[in-house]
């Protein structure tokens, strides 16, 4: 059994949470795709954690995580994921962390690059949050970038550093003015934060087909959702990787595997973080109290999440694109708030009504058309049955599902890890 779990939206739909949930019925988790530029927020039994890197199922007992060769990695900030999650009592060894030989090293200079473009840039921002993804992935496809593998054979390093750097000084000294990067500097980085993690470093290809030939149940991670693809999302306020389930097992590092199933992770409301259009977006006092009741808090770097209510159009295409076999709505329990609870129907583009997801300048002039829906007004946290919801709540569920034209199996309906409800599909 081969399973993604992907985002629908923009990202930070819950996916860590339903990953969580759902690796006990895993044995390997991959996260495949991305960097340390979004976060998973999981509560379970152990405490509260937050990932930026490593797969959610580094918090399940038994179970194998894998990085596989579509990520890039900043080293760095892995030795401190891994030492904040040992203090917590998370135990991570070569038994239960594979890292791929054939992922990127998202490298110190990426990081500059990337706060000195978005400074440039000013208000024309991408909103990127300066982790060097965009300018990592850039040198990745433009064959100048160093790999995870690299760091079993250090004087390849260092025979290919000062070649790389002179030409990265072209940009950072000749090009921003910043003073320049130094070989030297980068070279006792890598030793510092690279060295430590050779043990962890393996052919996750061969791994992975093994495995799978034994019969092993596998689950590919995404990081952020179907509308910040680079190919498919809001371009250019994209991340600058593929986020969407098709892409899975390529950046897994087994190409030629099939996915079994897909699960489509979204919120019962919508959030945003970053720049870009968010067609659905409520302002003010009604953003404040939606964003409150969520804690719709960015987990990789803390900024407030712009808010909205549930994206009708966005979320149909977000399920299209995924190839969402399912679907798990996370966060039903956020709006018990609500007397009327607010959904966005269709968009208005240039005074023509539309239940499509458009692209390019159109969707930067999409103007929501909100419909408002009965709240119920309860706490919801401890039903373990849909029959248990209030019917308003069940109505609600029932309208997202025919919305999407996709089942609903999950439904999360509390941040602790037993608190949702399984449907029968």
């Amino acid at each position: 059994m081969l399973t993604a779990i992907t985002g629908i939206n923009w990202g930070d739909e819950g996916k860590g949470r339903m990953v969580d949930l759902l690796s006990s019925r895993y044995d390997i988790v991959i996260r495949y795709q991305g960097g340390n530029n979004a976060g998973h927020t999981v509560v379970n039994d152990k405490g509260k954690f937050i990932l930026n890197l490593l797969p959610s199922g580094i918090l399940r007992d038994g179970t194998v995580n894998v990085m596989g060769p579509g990520m890039v990695i900043d080293i760095e900030h892995l030795a401190g994921e891994m030492k904040r999650l040992t203090d917590q009592g998370i135990k991570i060894t070569p038994d239960n962390l594979k890292i791929s030989d054939r992922a990127t090293i998202c490298m110190p200079y990426h990081k500059l690059l990337d706060v000195l473009e978005e400074d440039r840039l000013g208000d024309a921002k991408f909103g990127s949050t300066r982790r060097g993804i965009a300018p990592v992935y850039a040198d990745k496809y433009m064959k100048k970038s160093f790999r995870i593998g690299d760091l079993l054979d250090f004087e390849y390093i260092k025979k290919r550093m000062p070649g790389i750097i002179e030409w990265k000084n072209l940009t950072v000294h000749k090009g921003y003015g910043h003073e320049p990067i130094k070989a030297e500097d980068m070279i006792s980085w890598l030793e510092t934060y690279g060295l430590p993690i050779k043990d962890f470093i393996c052919d996750t290809t061969q791994y992975l087909t093994e495995e799978i030939k034994k019969g092993k149940k596998i689950m590919f991670e995404a990081q952020l959702g179907a509308l910040r693809d680079i190919d498919f999302g809001i371009f250019p306020y994209t991340s600058s990787s593929s986020s969407i389930a098709g892409y899975a097992p390529v950046g897994a590092g087994i190409p030629g595997e099939k996915l079994d199933d897909v699960c489509g992770i979204m919120k019962a409301y919508s959030s945003c973080v970053g720049e870009g259009p968010f067609t659905c977006e409520l302002f003010g006092d009604a953003a404040f109290e939606l964003r409150e009741a969520g804690g719709e808090y960015g987990a990789a770097t803390g900024r407030p999440r712009r808010v909205g209510g549930f994206d009708v159009p966005a979320s149909k295409y977000g399920s299209l694109v995924q190839g969402a076999t399912y679907i798990a709505l996370t966060k039903l329990d956020v709006l018990s708030f609500y007397k009327k609870i607010p959904v966005c129907v269709k968009y208005d583009v240039d005074g023509v009504l539309t239940d499509k997801f458009p692209s390019g300048d159109k969707l930067n002039r999409a103007k929501p058309v909100y419909e408002y829906l009965d709240g119920w007004g309860c706490d919801i946290s401890d039903c373990k049955k849909f029959e248990d919801l209030p019917k308003a709540a069940q109505d609600y569920v029932k309208y997202i599902e025919k919305a999407v034209e996709r089942p609903i199996k999950y439904i999360s309906v509390g941040a602790e890890r037993e608190q949702y409800i399984e449907m029968d599909i």
